[in-house]
């Protein structure tokens, strides 16, 4: 089973959007798929609950519930705010690969460099056995925030793979437990296109 994990301490951070769409994704292709869900929040569990039993399946795992017989391919996690110390290095070292989103706010800059300062200190990712990779969240192209978002996370030590935009077609599909890749090819093309890097980076990275 691959394993990715969404994390950022932040809350608000676009975790859950990353984790469902991702979900999505992978159960598009035919995967048998897992979203656990680690927030107390649980609003991928929400998410879960709305989508359609028509839509590709994807499996709920809860980590304080009966381990299920569900045989997963993939697992994504979509993890808590405040996310650290044993809990944190544990799941780093379950993760094959983490996807840390990141909003063009001073605020989440801020928490965001805290973060990833602690996952330098990780020994999985030091000897390359977990990869982390940066994804910008709600970015419009042309405000002064996103260019300092950009700054920001071209001065870290982990590749930045894409910058998704600020649209709709998250909204409609968070409030009908939809991922992107159930929608209308016509209504999410340019959505998409700026989800492709990120595809492609977690599929060579597990390979």
């Amino acid at each position: 089973m691959k394993t990715v994990l969404v994390a950022n301490p932040k809350g608000g951070s676009g975790k859950t959007t990353l984790a469902t769409n991702l979900a999505g994704y992978f159960a598009s292709l035919n995967y048998r798929v897992m979203l656990s869900d680690l927030d107390r929040q649980q609003s991928a569990t929400s998410w879960l609950q709305r989508r359609s039993a028509e839509l590709p399946f994807i499996e709920s795992h809860q980590p304080k519930s009966k381990q299920s017989d569900f045989k997963a391919e993939w697992l994504v996690a979509d993890s808590p705010g405040g996310f650290r110390d044993e809990k944190l290095s544990d799941a780093i070292k379950q993760a094959d690969c983490i996807i840390v989103p990141v909003q063009p706010s001073a605020f989440d800059i801020g928490a965001t460099q805290d973060f990833l300062d602690l996952l330098n200190e990780e020994k999985a990712i030091r000897k390359q056995k977990t990869f982390v990779a940066l994804v910008g969240m709600r970015v419009n192209s042309r405000t002064n925030a996103a260019i300092k978002l950009a700054e920001f996370m071209a001065q870290t030590n982990f590749p930045v793979l894409t910058y998704l935009r600020n649209a709709q077609s998250y909204v409609t599909a968070a409030e009908q437990g939809l991922s992107l890749f159930d929608m209308r090819p016509s209504l999410v093309t340019q959505d998409i296109e700026q989800w492709q890097p990120l595809l492609d980076w977690i599929n060579e990275t597990t390979a």
